[in-house]
């Protein structure tokens, strides 16, 4: 039997979101993976997968058998006909192309590289559908928090300001003085709390990230991978890798997905929203705020 069909690849991909929280830690390592690699599945072997995923073979096939598939091949067989894609065809000879000159024009190479690949893969991850999903619970909420501390802290607020010339509901987390959790305690089941953390992990957030689920709100994990400690349980997650040569974690596909959801939520909003920007803009010339000649 061939189990090639996409929408059974995705059901099973599904299913393994659903199990992960009461996954033993090997095995949940294993289907962390699974779920940020899964173009790898249906080509590797057990041994090959498992080496890459740093677990025993064995603890694929347990993976495998938790989400209802008789073993490990019988899992593979429902991604062999997916295929890794490439929509930048001229990357590569452009890559090597920066690359041809000295040391610091390799590290331009690889950093352009890595951005690329982020973005690539947050859209080929993330459907037109959810981010919909996502905005139209922002516009709907109560109130919405936005969680970034660190590097991720220009991004929230950021994002807090531009859909604040739409909407009066979004917050962003922490204000200065204050710890992540001072805001989240507030959120209830009406309210969306927006999350990014990155490896390494910052725990002010995976707290929030938990007493927010505990309260009932709606958590949105923006996180590099289906393993990190915000995204396991939480409502919706938006994979943003980070991968780069230099020392800190990429922030460019955090960046995009943010960007996307904000112009989601003006695309998607009612009419008045789109009026309220207007009115804010054309206030804003009214008072000298944007430079003209």
């Amino acid at each position: 039997m061939t189990n090639s069909n996409p929408a059974k690849r995705q059901s099973a991909l599904d299913r393994l979101m659903e199990a992960m929280p009461v996954m033993s830690p090997q095995v949940h390592k294993a289907a962390a993976f699974v779920l940020d690699h899964p173009d790898v599945v249906g080509f590797a072997s057990v041994r090959q997968l498992a080496a890459d995923a740093g677990v025993k073979p064995n603890t694929l096939v347990r993976m495998a058998r938790a989400i209802g598939f008789d073993g490990y091949e019988d899992f593979r067989e429902t991604f062999r006909d997916a295929l890794r894609t490439n929509p930048f065809p001229d990357r590569a000879e452009w890559l090597q192309d920066l690359a041809a000159g000295d040391r610091l024009e390799t590290l331009y190479a690889d950093i352009a590289g890595s951005a690329l690949s982020n973005l690539e893969q947050l859209f080929a991850k993330t459907t037109p559908d959810e981010m919909r999903t996502i905005a139209d619970l922002i516009v709907g909420s109560r109130r919405t928090y936005v969680i970034g501390v660190g590097a991720n802290y220009a991004l929230a607020h950021n994002f807090a300001y531009l859909v604040g010339m739409a909407l009066d509901n979004v917050t962003a987390v922490p204000q200065e003085g204050n710890l992540p959790m001072d805001a989240v305690v507030r959120a209830g089941r009406d309210d969306v709390v927006v999350a990014m953390t990155f490896e390494p992990y910052r725990s002010e957030v995976v707290d929030a990230v938990t007493s927010a689920r505990a309260q009932k709100a709606t958590v949105v994990a923006i996180t590099d991978s289906h393993g990190s400690p915000i995204a396991v349980g939480v409502d919706h997650v938006i994979l943003t890798p980070s991968a780069t040569p230099q020392f800190f974690p990429s922030t460019i596909a955090a960046a995009a997905a943010l960007e996307t959801l904000a112009s989601f939520i003006v695309a998607d909003a009612p009419r008045a929203v789109v009026q309220t920007i207007e009115r804010f803009h054309r206030r804003r010339y009214d008072l000298g705020v944007y430079w003209s000649e």
